[in-house]
């Protein structure tokens, strides 16, 4: 066992790791303790939006860490100031608060509805979420995730989270009772192999809800930031959501997560919500050097670009392939195979030499490509390219 490798037992073990550890990255690149390099598409699964250790970031985090780290949640401080005037800015929101996760992002949303079930609503509770969705591990987080499996995993669930089904509005419409607070969903369900909700179908939720008086979270973990080729997804629908959670890119790879609502939803009062390391300057510096890059001149132009050209070469992949097709929104997408062999082309794609590549493969019949919003053209070629090896070697 080399040097990097040795203790690694001393982790508990939650997940199936390859023999390598990552020492270096830059951009869309990562590199081993071997000095071998990985072309990443999966980027820390859409969390470090800007690629690995992007300049403006770095600055960022060290001005900051010279100057001050966290003076404790219970004073304000500049950054968490400035970064909240930014998402309000963009957005439909009025109201900001940060956490460190998309779980603790969810929880809070999931909290905030209910409170406002609570104040606005009879005590109201029930939040309807949808089959195949993800939204964090969380007791009260995973109980809402509709992901096979997970109602039984650490049962007792937490109660009241209906499950509908994706672009089914009379799925819907039939859960709904006097005890309906909210609807909650992903604008893409990523986990479930990058399944969008169609225009449609967030427009006609948001009419629903109006109709019923409830309120719609949409849960943008992993679709925000620009991930989508809009800053936020439910742009795409011209909609106003209630309550939106962020997370992954938007603190480019620290942890860093938020929690938005309108200001008739912003009910919390004092003691509801918290967290010792919640919105800290370090870390909002870092969000804000992020959301500054995206939202700079020409930038969600570039994603947009280079999310067309993606799209194409995986078709061209489907054609040659003979395989079923490809989805998704802006750099968040899908190529859906023929056969359930990702796992294999995931292997092969890591393996491969001298320098290896990192997919994801979240169904077994299904590829997920989620890199740098930054990734340059030639990039997108080589992936391609070296997809199209790969498949050919695991498929003989």
């Amino acid at each position: 066992m080399s040097t990097e490798l040795s203790g690694i037992e001393a982790l508990m073990e939650i997940t199936a790791r390859p023999d390598l550890v990552f020492v270096r990255g830059e951009g869309s690149w990562l590199e081993d303790h071997t000095g071998k390099r990985y072309l990443d598409f999966v980027q820390g699964w859409a969390v470090t939006s800007l690629g690995h250790c992007p300049a403006p970031l770095v600055e960022a985090i060290t001005a900051q860490a010279r100057q001050l780290i966290n003076p404790s949640p219970a004073f304000y401080n500049q950054p968490s100031i400035d970064l909240a005037k930014r998402l309000v800015s963009a957005s439909c929101f009025d109201r900001v608060f940060f956490a460190n996760s998309g779980a603790e992002a969810n929880e809070g949303a999931i909290k905030l509805a209910r409170k406002w079930g609570r104040v606005r609503r009879a005590g109201a509770y029930k939040i309807i979420t949808f089959e195949n969705s993800f939204h964090g591990r969380t007791l009260a987080t995973m109980s809402a995730s509709g992901k096979p499996g997970w109602d039984t995993l650490f049962a007792p669930q937490v109660d009241g989270f209906p499950k509908a089904r994706l672009n089914d509005l009379a799925s819907v419409e039939a859960l709904i009772d006097d005890q309906t607070v909210a609807i909650m969903l992903e604008p893409v369900q990523g986990e479930a192999g990058v399944l969008p909700a169609s225009t449609g179908f967030l427009q006609a939720l948001r009419e629903l809800a109006d109709l019923h008086g409830l309120l719609l979270i949409v849960d943008e973990v992993q679709t925000g930031m620009g991930r989508t080729g809009k800053m936020f997804a439910y742009q795409h629908a011209g909609i106003t959501p209630d309550i939106m959670t962020l997370a992954k890119g938007i603190g480019g790879g620290v942890p860093l997560a938020a929690l938005c609502a309108r200001e008739e939803v912003s009910v919390f009062e004092h003691g509801d919500q918290g967290g010792t390391y919640n919105g800290n300057p370090l870390m909002t510096a870092a969000g804000i050097a992020v959301f500054d890059t995206i939202n700079a001149p020409g930038f969600l132009d570039s994603v947009n670009e280079r999310a067309q050209q993606l799209s194409e070469g995986l078709l061209r992949l489907v054609a040659k392939w003979g395989m079923k097709g490809e989805r998704g929104q802006g750099l968040l997408r899908a190529l859906l195979m023929d056969r359930s062999d990702g796992a294999a082309i995931v292997e092969a794609a890591r393996n491969r030499s001298p320098e290896g590549m990192l997919l994801n493969a979240p169904r077994a019949d299904v590829l997920r490509f989620m890199p740098a919003l930054n990734v340059t053209a030639d990039e997108i070629d080589l992936m391609l390219a070296w997809l199209d090896e790969t498949i050919s070697q695991v498929r003989g």
